[in-house]
């Protein structure tokens, strides 16, 4: 599992807990320290609410080993890239990973929104490349997008899927469209909620409780939108500009605001919503 933050260090619990002998990388030892912690305390509210026993928390964090090192990807069946929204990090790490990666090893990615042609084509195996996009809380949520890239063949795209069914989802396969099914027509919704915001329409708490109470939602579009982190949000809408080169994908003046000023949503502790420390668990 290569990347610590949200998404990665819940795809690692999720394999981990399915039984799955896991590695954990991140260059940033304090990332990968403070992934190693959300796991431990996700564990620990599945233990509070008696999804798990106590035994099986003990070995669900034994099936995980962690580092710094990329090298680990020498003996892996499957490696899972998690890291920021950049094509061009993506890139690198997966020529790294084809690098060092046994010959028949899957090469997936997270990614929400790039190309997996693209991001296929920095390796000499894109057979073995393919999209396995989780949703956040991994722990939580039942779907994975599987999304296919050009070259992909039929033998990845089984393995993976039955791999999602293994951990406990649903897979649903996409075809490599930017933002494939989830993120093309989520991200137009958030982004026409901060412009509503942006123009007075209503305040933030009033635009999510009409979409809640009104559309039945779970969660309001610009507090899911904190959820996810508006950096990431900004840089799937700029995909989704880019690659179909239609404006009414335009990212919103208010989101780049906030995102240049740091709020960025629950991980920075404000966004459209506020969100005030938690006493230490």
């Amino acid at each position: 599992m290569i990347g610590a933050g949200t998404m990665g260090n819940g795809i690692a619990h999720v394999c981990a807990l399915a039984g799955l002998q896991v590695a954990l990388v991140d260059a940033d030892r304090e990332a990968l320290d403070r992934g190693l912690g959300m796991i431990r305390r996700n564990l620990g509210r599945q233990l509070a609410k008696g999804r798990i026993s106590g035994e099986r928390l003990s070995a669900t964090l034994a099936q995980i080993e962690a580092g710094t090192s990329l090298d680990v990807v020498a003996k892996a069946d499957l490696a899972i890239e998690a890291v920021p929204e950049v094509a061009g990090l993506k890139r690198e790490i997966f020529a790294e990973l084809d690098r060092i990666a046994p010959a028949g090893a899957i090469l997936a990615s997270n990614t929400s929104s790039i190309s997996i042609t693209k991001i296929a084509a920095a390796t000499g195996r894109p057979e073995k490349v393919i999209g396995m996009h989780f949703m956040n809380p991994v722990p939580v949520m039942k779907l994975v997008e599987v999304i296919r890239g050009l070259r992909t063949d039929d033998a990845t795209a089984a393995a993976v899927m039955e791999l999602a069914r293994t951990l406990g989802k649903t897979p649903v396969e996409a075809r490599d469209f930017p933002g494939f099914v989830s993120n093309r027509i989520l991200m137009p919704m958030i982004n026409e909620a901060v412009f509503a915001l942006m123009e007075g329409v209503a305040s933030a708490e009033g635009i999510d409780t009409v979409m809640k109470l009104g559309m039945n939602h779970p969660m309001g579009p610009l507090a899911l939108a904190d959820l996810i982190g508006l950096d990431t949000c900004l840089n799937i809408l700029e995909v989704l500009h880019r690659e179909l080169g239609d404006d009414r994908y335009r990212p919103c003046p208010l989101l780049r605001q906030y995102v240049a000023a740091g709020w960025l949503g629950r991980k920075s502790g404000r966004g459209f919503h506020a969100y005030p420390p938690k006493p230490a668990e």
